[in-house]
């Protein structure tokens, strides 16, 4: 079973993803698991923060001469804003942030949560991610995201290839696929930071590529859609996920939610064997199971919840109220949250591909790869 857990704190040294049940033999290019990093530090809304620091992955562990050895993979991102040591505790609980819950929780300081619960951590989440892609590549699948709305402005999705839809996010200031709209998106962003408050907004992650059967429908907690919308969910300031037409198929009729079943003999040596769709309302999932149609997730992300021009609070030594506390934040980040999202989602796929196909190598996996379509086309 491929699977990672994190480690480390905001201000601590390091960043740390362990990263087990990952296949032997696959060659490691830690230049692009640097570019995501990269990009997840980028996005117009950033604070100081992203000045301070030059992400970049070391692993520690798992590799020989560049190429995954199928023990545990180590992977590193040093924090160069080191100073945990040296920061004091808050008093005064942020509204919408851990301080409060966890420091109850604890029965301690709001320091020992907020360290941990800050977004910092999801550097770590990246590079496991970015790892995860690059399997996924030796098969042929592909993943990005963009943003599609951003402090209320509807920014839109488009239609085309990832590689034709990458070239034109990676043009916007804010990752959406309507770079033409920069101006005025960050126009707001300029306006609400000033005011001393924050924005959120709505991403979209989409994976073409995938093969029919990823996923299970037989036990609940192995679905791949309860799966995605668990990885998804749990980034920080996430409060929603959807996938395919999400809240919109509530709205529909069945008729017009359902995406129709045909079945076209040109296509039948694909990886979708076949059978094709006229539409995607379902977002490639059906039952907890890939069907062969690309994957499409979207997730809500809040405003931050670290203001300039704080909200009420209560001092937790004195009980008294005060303002919040405020420590260095963006004012936007829902372009660094579409990069987080796409390589959570990347991740995840890459364990529900490793679930089907095996992890012991590489090479294994191309084996059943194949031997599985062609008793697929047989039937």
């Amino acid at each position: 079973m491929l699977r990672y857990w994190t480690a480390g704190e905001s201000h601590g040294p390091s960043l740390v993803a362990l990263v087990d049940g990952f296949p032997a033999g696959l060659a490691v290019d830690s230049s692009a698991i640097d570019a995501e990093l990269v990009r997840r530090q980028g996005g117009y809304g950033r604070g100081g923060r992203q000045r301070i620091e030059t992400d970049a992955v070391r692993f520690l562990s798992g590799l020989w001469r560049g190429v995954t050895l199928g023990s545990p993979l180590a992977l590193e991102v040093v924090n160069r804003d080191a100073k945990l040591e040296r920061l004091d505790d808050v008093e005064r609980p942020r509204p919408g942030h851990a301080d409060l819950p966890g420091a109850v929780k604890h029965l301690g300081g709001v320091r020992a949560v907020l360290e941990r619960a800050s977004a910092r951590e999801t550097a770590a989440r990246v590079a496991a991610g970015a790892l995860a892609r690059q399997l996924l590549a030796v098969f042929g699948i592909d993943v990005a995201g963009w943003v599609t709305e951003l402090g209320g402005l509807a920014l839109g999705a488009a239609e085309g290839a990832l590689p034709e839809l990458r070239t034109r996010r990676d043009s916007s200031a804010v990752y959406s696929l309507h770079p033409e709209r920069d101006a005025e998106v960050t126009a707001l962003i300029d306006r609400v930071g000033k005011e001393g408050d924050t924005l959120g907004g709505v991403v979209e992650v989409r994976v073409d590529g995938l093969p029919i059967g990823l996923g299970t429908h037989a036990q609940w907690d192995r679905k791949l859609d309860g799966r995605l919308a668990q990885a998804v969910m749990a980034v920080q300031a996430i409060k929603g996920v959807e996938i395919g037409l999400g809240f919109e198929a509530a709205r529909r009729r069945g008729s017009l939610v359902h995406d129709p079943i045909h079945y076209d003999p040109a296509v039948r040596d694909t990886r979708q064997l076949g059978f094709t769709r006229p539409t995607n309302n379902a977002g490639g999932l059906e039952a907890g199971i890939t069907n062969g149609q690309p994957l499409v997730v979207k997730a809500a992300m809040k405003p931050i919840s670290t203001l300039r021009k704080p909200l009420e609070s209560v001092n937790l030594l004195t009980k008294q109220p005060e303002e919040a506390a405020y420590e260095r934040s963006d004012v936007c980040a829902v372009s660094a949250a579409s990069v987080i999202v796409e390589n959570v989602v990347a991740f995840t796929v890459a364990e529900a591909l490793v679930d089907k196909f095996g992890g012991d190598s590489v090479e294994e996996m191309q084996a059943r790869w194949t031997l599985f379509h062609d008793l697929a086309r047989r039937r």
